[in-house]
């Protein structure tokens, strides 16, 4: 019977590999399903071996990646077996297929906790094995103190004690009140005297978890870690199974480096004469070989020992040696050596007086700039960007400068911006900034932030002597064939206030300075438009004499703009004119610009943003970004008031995580009113369900995790919150709040990039509702005007609150309701979604076929702006009902238009302060549904951006966090990256 039953596991296992598509796998799938479900109803019937052979189906089935919602109570059974073998399968299962919060856990406990404190040591690693990959907070707080017991105990084989650290290091990490400090101290102190290197390593990655929360309780264990390491180094009695292409244990040596990188500087001069000892052996003893394994596992000691040095402050000697080291590493021909050596040669900044060592390897750090490896050149980027000082600061800011008219389009703004920065802060004169930013724009004008002329702006109206050189070099750049908009900008600005000081030179009178800028006005955007007005006006009245022509010529150009479409070109034209007529006796009013603010001066705004946008671990120290890494998961307390006005649930999230948000927790307020309840949380980790007594999670909410403090309110919502949001994402009128006390009904309508929102708070209760209050926390994108609303609704009566909505920029944040009221026995208060998403700002574009393609192929560029990504993970819908769900976000579907009948062509306009149209493209593989690639065009690419991302949110189901790639019978991204305009350019 049982090779019959293993014939038959095989026989299924053989029929789905030898499937030819997924419709096929499918149904030998559901046909296997229905055979288990089947045969689990006949419960009685079943011998154990055959509900063993049935549950490794279900493993096997599950691992296809198919949904198996059933069979769990019999594989957790099959845990309590008496039979190695049954065991072990229910063990596998359970950890596979459950999750922590998952209620059948619960009547396994005790199974679990005999095996562990029995005396079978093969059913306690299969016990650990399952309570370390499940882990949560029942476990921890069941099983805890038996996993302690079993580490420390001396009666134990290692392999049980090793499974017992690495369970112990879950739990804590799930529960850390499982580990007191008082009582591990001492413990963990006696565990790294430990001889047998695997509890050793195992023991280690509990007491850098121990160590990252509180150093301080477990400084007794650095000199333990410093014996660890000399052990280690000088290859004193390690067995040969933990010797790993000749390097003791380079597991061990990493995590006891990192240990006592959590550490103050050690001031006991044995220890730390011995740990330099342990260091210089490291970096004495590594080089680079053929061998790849083995440079792997010795560049990991390697730069972890830097990282040690570093955080030691060592001796100027041994920061040389490691630099000359690092040195070596970014000349060698393999890329992960050069790239590890350029990061942890820019770590190294952070250290005092080894700059002067690193610059001696500035030639090839600036070779590196050019390599065909991308994440090389960012490293050496910013290495190149913290080296430079006044010394060098010409030499860099050149070598950037002719980089970057062949750097990537994806490194170009971070490229512009440093050098900027370089540029201002080590200029040996400010006519070299000033020549500097003017090339920087005439190479990348597209990726020189406005901040960066800005700041031009700045220095040449504080400096008297620097106008006349400014000015002149702008209007030697407009003489150019190409003039980027950026340089029109700047030159319009600087020849409007200072052109009058050029007045004597040639080619520098009034009339040519207007004729000059005049000659760009046609083909600028509406904000460089205003600009050059501007500048019109002060060339004409700064002009030392009147010069007819030139004045007919201004107010030629003022009068033809007096009725331009925008608003701010129209008024500056009319009250341009206006003053023109007015004479001389108007120059005061347009006299040049005042000087900045010293203390406004100072404060570079590249500094600031150069500070937001940098995210690199190569400027952060180790020890830092682990305890950036740990502390990254803190929850988000609920009745904390938002900072300067702007809620924490309006910051932008990285894409692929904006749907897994902290949960918020209870906190104790004294006695006061219940804290606020976020239900902005309620799209959290799909892995954690709601808690039972949740009180404020309706019916639908399960993935809801809104918690109150210990005086929990008894006010809950009469429905989901959820559904209703999503209800009003899809119309413009409903419910968006509902509970016993209050209603609150929602109203739009839209028209533009405008909109006009109309709050019905309804009153359902005989008493009235006291002390209410309504704010919206608007989006950095958008404006909102809002009406005040009453403090006190009477029974059974509505008011309404208007909102008034424009939309300013492309972005998927969408304000939030702060909303609280009294209603007589307690304060509520809560937060609430308003569905004001991209959607609502989009309009269907219908195009013709030959100019739907001539607008896709003038997106291909250069520059290239067509955002293309495979998305994995969408709902599996049929085409039409994709099409139409495109449709119901405000697209006009365009059919026929691809040759492609399995692909999705559709426009639409997205209204902000400029209207954008966007092309947008679906292809879809019929054999997979759950996947396809998605492309959205526009001439701004922060639109094509945003709106990219919100449809991947309505089309997928899960988030994945997989990285792109390229889709069965479709092109890789990679090789064709014009494909989608490729084939639509056949049609021509």
């Amino acid at each position: 019977m049982a090779l019959s039953g293993m014939r038959g596991l095989s026989v299924f296992i053989s029929d789905v590999r030898n499937c030819q598509n997924k419709e096929l796998e499918r149904a030998r799938v559901d046909k296997e399903l229905a055979n288990i479900r089947t045969k689990f109803k006949n419960d009685k019937g079943l011998t154990p071996y055959e509900k063993k052979k049935y549950v490794w189906k279900m493993l096997y089935i599950f691992m296809l990646g198919y949904d198996v919602d059933f069979g769990h109570m019999e594989a957790v059974s099959l845990i309590s077996a008496p039979k190695y073998a049954e065991k072990q399968v229910g063990y596998i299962v359970t950890s596979s297929l459950l999750n922590e919060n998952h209620d059948f856990l619960r009547l396994v406990i005790n199974t679990v906790r005999n095996d562990i404190i029995g005396r079978n040591e093969t059913f306690q690693c299969l016990a650990l094995t399952m309570v370390g990959n499940i882990g949560g907070k029942e476990f921890s707080e069941s099983l805890a103190p038996d996993v302690q017991k079993l580490l420390i105990s001396n009666s134990c084989r290692p392999l049980v004690r090793k499974k017992a650290a690495l369970c112990l290091l879950r739990l804590y990490r799930k529960n850390p009140d499982v580990v007191s400090v008082d009582g591990w101290a001492d413990r963990m102190s006696q565990l790294l005297d430990e001889r047998e290197i695997g509890v050793l390593t195992a023991v280690m990655s509990l007491l850098v978890a121990l160590v990252a929360n509180n150093p301080d309780a477990y400084w007794n264990c650095v000199s333990k870690c410093v014996r660890v390491l000399e052990r280690l180094t000088r290859s004193q009695d390690i067995p040969q199974e933990y010797t790993y292409y000749g390097i003791p244990s380079p597991w061990l040596q990493v995590k006891t480096m990192r240990v006592l990188q959590y550490f103050p500087a050690i001031d006991d001069p044995n220890i730390r004469r011995s740990l330099f000892e342990v260091l210089q052996r490291v970096l004495m003893g590594t080089d680079a070989v053929k061998n790849i394994n083995k440079n792997n596992a010795t560049h990991a000691v390697l730069f972890e020992a830097l990282a040690l040095v570093m955080h030691l402050d060592a001796e100027k000697d041994m920061m040389a040696q490691c630099v000359g080291l690092l040195g070596k590493f970014i000349a060698v021909r393999e890329p992960n050596i050069r790239y590890l050596g350029l990061e942890n040669m820019t770590r190294m900044l952070m250290v005092s007086d080894v700059q002067e060592s690193i610059k001696r390897h500035q030639v090839q750090i600036i070779t590196s700039l050019r390599d065909p490896d991308i994440s090389i050149r960012r490293r050496s980027l910013d290495l190149l960007y913290g080296m430079c000082d006044v010394t060098n600061a010409k030499d860099i800011v050149e070598e950037l400068l002719q980089y970057l008219t062949t750097a990537d389009f994806a490194i170009r703004e971070e490229l512009a911006l440093k050098a900027a920065i370089l540029a201002e802060k080590f200029a040996p004169d400010l006519s070299w900034y000033v020549d500097v930013i003017l090339q920087l724009i005439e190479k990348a004008g597209d990726f020189v932030s406005d901040d960066i002329w800005y700041r031009v702006v700045q220095f040449v109206t504080n400096n008297d002597d620097l106008q006349p050189y400014a000015a002149a070099k702008a209007r030697d750049f407009l003489d150019k064939p190409a003039v980027h908009e950026t340089m029109v900008k700047v030159a319009g600005y600087l020849l409007g206030e200072y052109s009058h000081l050029l007045s004597r030179r040639p080619g520098c009178s009034p009339k040519e300075v207007f004729s000059i800028i005049h000659d760009k006005f046609a083909t600028v955007s509406t904000p460089t438009k205003a600009i050059l007005l501007s500048a019109y006006i002060k060339i004409l009245l700064h002009s030392q004499t009147v010069d007819p022509e030139l004045q007919n010529h201004v107010l030629a150009v003022f009068r033809k703009n007096e009725t331009y479409l925008d608003a701010e070109v129209q008024q500056r034209a009319s009250e341009y004119y206006a003053l023109s007529r007015k004479g001389p006796s108007m120059v005061d009013v347009m006299a040049e610009m005042p000087k900045f603010p010293e203390r406004q001066f100072l404060q570079s705004a590249l500094l600031k943003k150069a500070e937001d946008t940098e995210v690199d671990v190569a400027d952060t120290s180790a020890t830092k970004l682990r305890l950036m890494q740990l502390t990254s998961t803190a929850v988000v307390v609920a009745d904390q008031k938002p900072a300067n006005g702007v809620h924490p649930a309006l910051t932008r999230v990285p894409s692929g995580q904006r749907n897994i948000e902290a949960p918020t927790v209870p906190v104790a307020n004294g006695g006061q009113s219940p804290a606020p309840v976020d239900f902005l949380a309620i799209e959290a980790a799909p892995t954690h369900s709601a808690p039972e007594s949740s009180p404020l999670v309706g019916p639908g909410d399960s993935l809801a995790l809104a918690l109150m403090d210990n005086q929990a309110s008894t006010v809950q919502p009469t429905g989901s919150v959820t559904e209703w949001f999503d209800a009003l994402c899809r119309k413009d009128s409903g419910i968006l709040y509902e509970d016993p006390f209050i209603q609150i009904g929602l109203k739009a309508e839209w028209r533009g990039n405008q909109g006009r929102i109309v709050l019905f708070l309804g009153n359902k209760h005989t008493a009235p509702l006291l002390s209410v209050k309504a704010v919206i926390l608007p989006p950095r994108h958008m404006q909102l005007l809002t009406s005040n609303v009453p403090d006190t609704i009477p029974p059974r009566a509505q008011v309404q609150c208007p909102v008034e909505v424009t939309n300013l920029s492309p972005s998927r944040e969408i304000p939030v309701l702060d909303f609280s009221y009294n209603n007589s026995s307690a304060m509520v208060s809560f937060k609430l979604r308003l569905p004001v998403i991209m959607s609502k700002f989009l309009q269907g574009a219908t195009l013709a076929p030959a100019d739907y393609i001539a607008r896709w192929k003038a997106l291909m560029g250069p520059p290239n702006k067509l955002l293309q990504e495979v998305v994995r993970g969408v709902k599996p819908l049929p085409l039409q009902e994709m099409s139409d769900l495109l449709g119901s976000l405000h697209v006009a579907i365009a059919p026929g238009y691809d040759p492609n009948v399995n692909n999705i062509v559709g426009a639409a306009t997205y209204f902000s302060e400029n209207p954008t149209l966007c092309l947008i493209r679906i292809e879809t593989d019929p054999a997979d549904r759950t996947q396809i690639r998605l492309t959205v065009g526009t001439p701004d690419t922060s639109v094509a951006l945003e709106l990219k991302e919100y449809i991947k949110e309505r089309l997928v189901d899960i988030p994945s966090g997989a990285a792109p790639t390229s889709l069965p019978g479709m092109p890789s991204p990679a090789d064709d990256l014009v494909g989608p305009a490729a084939s639509l350019a056949g049609l021509i």
